[in-house]
């Protein structure tokens, strides 16, 4: 089902948001990586000895995972006329709201004094509610690709 109507695709394809959601998706994707590898060695007693370099590595996922959102609302009000949860983009939104909270719920956890060895489980679920949104939009990017592909064969493009 495609999201977008010609119009709608032609603003996608010149709004600077978009821009800058292909610059950060990546970066965001490397840091995920690297706070995974932070967590699984500190889990695994293998050279991180210290929870806080676990915190560290979250911290700055969670805030980066915070300025994709920020910048996909200013994407969505450009071109769906509505800062989150368009039509269009309401399960994208759902699943990066889910995501958000259980990376937020890793720095809730902490303050309340959880063993370590809950917050890296905690951690992991967030880094999971984290892959698992990345599929949603790598999915419906395929898909419009797909739809693009198919609006220019008919000349809808």
């Amino acid at each position: 089902m495609p999201r977008y109507t010609p119009e709608q695709l032609a603003k996608r394809n010149a709004s600077i948001w978009t821009d800058i959601q292909i610059i950060l998706a990546p970066l965001q994707f490397f840091i995920f990586l690297i706070g995974v590898t932070v967590t699984v060695l500190y889990a695994n007693g293998w050279f991180v000895t210290d929870i806080y370099w676990v915190s560290l590595a979250i911290l700055f996922k969670t805030l980066f995972f915070a300025l994709l959102f920020i910048t996909g609302a200013f994407f969505e009000k450009e071109i769906f006329n509505k800062w989150v949860y368009s039509k269009e983009f309401l399960w994208e939104d759902v699943g990066s709201t889910v995501a958000a909270a259980f990376h937020l719920l890793y720095f809730i956890m902490a303050f309340m004094g959880y063993d370590n060895d809950v917050l890296v489980w905690e951690a992991f679920i967030a880094y999971f509610t984290y892959i698992l949104n990345a599929l949603q939009y790598l999915v419906r990017i395929i898909l419009e690709k797909l739809n693009e592909r198919k609006l220019k064969l008919q000349g809808g493009l």
